[in-house]
């Protein structure tokens, strides 16, 4: 079952979409999808909202959404990162041309993350001209499946209501 805060959230993100006739392509990882599957549930949310590419993997990442192969590996850089997050909403939007604008996310949100990685991710969003990302940190030092899922719905939250706080 969704949350329903998550919905609440997914309504406004289509009210905002409808408002400015945008169509919506999303990129996630650390989310599993939970973006795509709230916004999923609103009837007729294809008119606004193009899909979603669930990267949770680097390779997928890379051969999906172009990111960069050495960005990823890097030690400097990795999946965690501005950098990647940004190459992710590039990558999905030029592979979804009919969408105006994306947003992605990537993190680690568990189990076994590094303790400077813990609950931390990167948001993106952006359009062809322009992209912002911006770092969040979520809970963290638990390991509990339950606290990954409670992470991974703020997380897919913290997604959807930064593309309206993007063109505001």
């Amino acid at each position: 079952m969704i949350d329903q805060q998550l919905i609440n959230v997914a309504l406004e993100v289509r009210d905002f979409l409808k408002e400015r006739q945008l169509r919506l392509v999303l990129a996630e990882s650390c989310t599993s999808g939970l973006g795509a599957v709230a916004l999923s549930q609103i009837a007729g949310i294809s008119q606004f909202f193009c899909g979603s590419a669930v990267t949770y993997r680097n390779a997928t990442k890379s051969s999906w959404l172009e990111v960069s192969a050495a960005d990823l590996a890097s030690s400097e850089i990795g999946p965690v990162s501005e950098t990647v997050a940004r190459q992710m909403v590039s990558g999905v939007l030029h592979a979804t041309p009919e969408a105006d604008i994306a947003a992605a996310i990537t993190g680690h949100l568990g189990p076994n993350a590094p303790v400077e990685l813990d609950g931390l991710a990167y948001i993106g969003v952006g359009n062809r001209e322009r992209i912002e990302v911006q770092a969040i940190r979520l809970m963290s030092g638990d390991d509990s499946v339950d606290l990954r899922r409670r992470r991974q719905v703020e997380a897919a939250q913290r997604l959807l209501q930064s593309v309206i706080k993007w063109a505001n």
